[in-house]
């Protein structure tokens, strides 16, 4: 046995040697964490100027009506739920502009183009497709970034996000709609907001795969999926960002940034955001190993943010005239204790509880006065 861990130990700082050097191309030097660019897409990432103008009703429209998807891992399956059961009360409308984050980002391409893709969602979450996401990388559980393997998300991803998927949101595009997918370049510290759409639209023979590595990337919670590494050009410099779960800067996009804070007033619009998750706490015993406290402390660190972006957010409707629709999981609805679970009954549950809510018609809250979004 002794022999045995002396050869195997030698055997393990090799790979953890040549894995460190496997990049085909550099990542960005310090200096150079500028404005970059995707090549032949450049106008794959929204920048301020353009979200100010395009939310102020200069692409479609005013007013907008707009859906945001927050993050959730499993919980996404109530946000599934509830779109189908929106259709089915009759009263879900067509939507100009759809972000998602994190699993709302797995959500948001079917929500952006209509209710005829609920069967889809419902087949993603209901149905085990997620059993094996969570499964270990082997030995790059100790040396990688990850304690997960990046594949079984990826082939999720891969049999939802075809060819034929994201031409149909580059025909959408076209009408002047507008996808929004956040995802968190770690280096920078900050969101990336990508148009999905410009993506899809594009000529470029690489659409298909960015389009679905900032799936990938927007859904990647840190440690445990894989980062996300996207080629882009800075001049004539052309290296990879580091790209991560969009949950990590910006759980939910009810309004983007440049234009929470702006002081000039926003075209009155429609917001439906449906939070995939509790916004109340979830008192549980958390495990005293290191990778369980990791987790929960993310996921409440998550939260807390969330519950502050969904008040700001609250407070701009009010002073901007637009109407405010929100929804979250019943704080009275029992939910899992283990961590990053994909549990197919919960799952299930989930998705019954979201559609028979959505199809009530009395699904949203339009307040944040009463605090009954956060359970209070």
């Amino acid at each position: 046995m002794t022999a045995l861990m002396h050869s195997f130990i030698p055997a393990i700082l090799v790979l953890a040697i040549l894995a460190t050097g496997c990049t085909s191309l550099p990542r960005a030097p310090v200096a150079a964490l500028g404005p970059a660019v995707i090549p032949d897409i450049s106008k794959a990432r929204l920048t301020s100027r353009e979200i100010d103008r395009l939310f102020r009703g200069g692409r479609s429209r005013a007013p907008l009506t707009i859906l945001a998807l927050s993050g959730g891992g499993a919980d996404g399956s109530y946000g599934a739920g509830f779109l189908a059961g929106w259709t089915r009360s009759g009263q879900r409308p067509e939507f100009d502009v759809v972000t998602g984050s994190s699993v709302g980002a797995l959500i948001a391409p079917f929500a952006y183009l209509g209710p005829r893709y609920d069967p889809i969602l419902k087949q993603m979450f209901t149905t085990g497709m997620t059993d094996n996401l969570l499964r270990i990388a082997g030995l790059d559980a100790i040396v990688g970034s990850s304690v997960y393997a990046s594949s079984p998300l990826r082939d999720l991803i891969a049999r939802f996000a075809d060819e034929s998927l994201v031409e149909a949101v580059a025909a959408r595009h076209r009408e002047g709609k507008l996808l929004i997918i956040a995802t968190t370049d770690v280096d920078r510290q900050s969101t990336t907001l990508w148009n999905m759409g410009e993506i899809a639209a594009s000529t470029s023979p690489g659409r298909v795969e960015l389009f679905r590595d900032v799936l990938a990337a927007s859904a990647a919670l840190p440690g445990i999926f894989p980062p996300v590494l996207i080629k882009v050009r800075n001049g004539n410099d052309t290296y990879v960002e580091m790209h991560v779960d969009g949950g990590v800067t910006s759980n939910v996009i009810p309004v983007p940034e440049a234009l929470l804070v702006s002081s000039d007033r926003a075209a009155k619009s429609r917001l439906f955001v449906i939070i995939n998750g509790k916004l109340s706490s979830a008192p549980a015993h958390t495990p005293d190993y290191a990778l369980p406290i990791v987790v929960r402390s993310f996921q409440t660190a998550v939260k807390a943010n969330t519950r502050s972006t969904m008040i700001a957010t609250y407070d701009f409707c009010r002073r901007n005239g637009w109407e405010f629709h929100a929804t979250a999981i019943d704080a009275r609805l029992p939910t899992p204790t283990a961590v990053a679970t994909f549990d197919r009954n919960y799952m299930q549950a989930l998705y019954e509880f979201g559609e028979a809510k959505g199809a009530t018609g009395r699904g949203f809250e339009r307040s944040l006065e009463n605090r009954a979004l956060f359970g209070l």
